[in-house]
């Protein structure tokens, strides 16, 4: 995230001595992205990031393709993935490409027994349904219903679960995510145009670091392999860190509409960037206020990206028979649009109450074996009723 934050207790200048109270030496740690030209945070640990006693397991992760050319307009059920104990064996990719997996998951149990540290992807994890914390290195950020928390790539963590009933959609991209450079000004800060700011952007709060030594699993993601990798000592010992670098949560509530007199395209919801992929917000908002406007989107073409809806909450205006936790894929290529009435119902309402995530992804997304499972065969005929 393009600001500055710091955090707990760290020296006066970067890379210069900096030690305990017993005269031994904090650990720094450069934690940074795109070699060293990309956003970067230090951090300072009790005991140095690099002691590894064994490597466990190893396993592959990799999403299995059922559909790997697809052309068709096609539904998924996502209410419809099984709730499963563990966090990581829960997370089912539905639909993938080169660069961005879409992930669905219901944990039952909070992490207990190990770490977990994607370093291939940066997370986007949309809470769908529950609450709980997310514990990291750089400490910890509570989450509930309509949060996304953003885990940049590299990042050690923890899901801590209040509830038992847990719905999370993940948005896994291999190329950094960001705010919308459209609206940031050339110093990074979010513009007044911007519908949200940095007062709705909430890092993590310090937590005093945790000095254990032992034995430590961390499962760690690289090349679509889980490698299960002990460490001696407990990755949580960050006694201070700053930098630009942090994993952080934003409220899809947070989001302030951008409404106009007729209907705008879906750039206004823009929400999160990478090179491969956007994600939106669609909120409750007033619609178009033209006395002749049609709020249901017209008719279009995705010709360059896959268009991607996750459906939160409420009455999704555009669609027929849509429920929580349903997800549309309209590939790049094939025109969608509003289903039949919705064009007509639109006509004269002052507003809608929806809650959606959308992503558009620029390669087009292939159905795993998991997506399949949960999709809808017929979905594509529903523009014939």
């Amino acid at each position: 995230m393009p600001f500055y934050q710091k955090l707990g207790s760290i020296p006066k200048k970067r890379h210069t001595v900096y030690r305990k109270e017993d005269g031994s030496l904090f650990h720094e740690q450069v934690f940074g992205t795109a070699g060293f030209a990309g956003m970067a945070s230090i951090m300072y640990h009790l005991q140095p990031p690099t002691r590894v006693i064994r490597y466990e397991k190893q396993y592959s992760v990799a999403p299995e393709i059922a559909i790997e050319k697809n052309l068709k307009n096609t539904r998924l059920k996502g209410f419809q993935v099984k709730p499963e104990d563990d966090f990581l064996e829960s997370r089912k990719t539905v639909l993938t490409n080169a660069t961005t997996n879409i992930t669905l998951a219901s944990p039952r149990k909070s992490m207990k027994t190990y770490f977990y540290k994607n370093s291939d992807s940066d997370e986007v994890i949309f809470i769908h349904v529950g609450s709980g914390t997310l514990r990291t290195q750089m400490g910890n950020i509570d989450f509930e219903y309509g949060d996304y928390l953003v885990i940049p790539r590299g990042m050690i963590y923890q899901m801590d679960f209040k509830t038992e009933e847990n719905r999370l959609f993940i948005v896994e991209s291999k190329s950094p995510m960001f705010t919308p450079k459209g609206y940031r000004n050339n110093f990074g800060q979010l513009q007044e145009h911007s519908p949200f700011c940095e007062r709705d952007i909430h890092g993590p709060y310090f937590v005093d670091p945790i000095s254990e030594e032992g034995e430590f699993m961390i499962k760690m993601r690289k090349q679509d392999m889980i490698h299960e990798v002990i460490y001696a000592n407990h990755p949580f010992d960050v006694t201070g860190w700053d930098g630009y670098n942090f994993p952080y949560k934003f409220s899809i509530h947070d989001f302030e509409p951008i409404t106009g007199r007729i209907h705008l395209p879906p750039p206004i919801h823009l929400t999160f960037e990478s090179a491969s992929s956007v994600i939106c917000s669609f909120v409750p908002r007033l619609y178009d206020y033209h006395p002749e406007a049609i709020p249901a989107p017209y008719h279009h073409s995705n010709i360059d990206a896959d268009e991607l809806l996750y459906y939160v909450d409420g009455d999704f205006m555009s669609r027929n028979d849509i429920e929580p936790g349903h997800i549309s894929l309209h590939p790049g290529g094939i025109a969608h649009g509003p289903h039949p009435g919705a064009t007509e119902r639109s006509i004269g309402k002052k507003e809608t109450k929806e809650l959606a995530v959308m992503v558009d992804t620029f390669a087009p997304l292939m159905v795993t074996i998991d997506g399949e499972a949960i999709s809808d065969p017929d979905y594509y005929k529903s523009w014939m009723h």
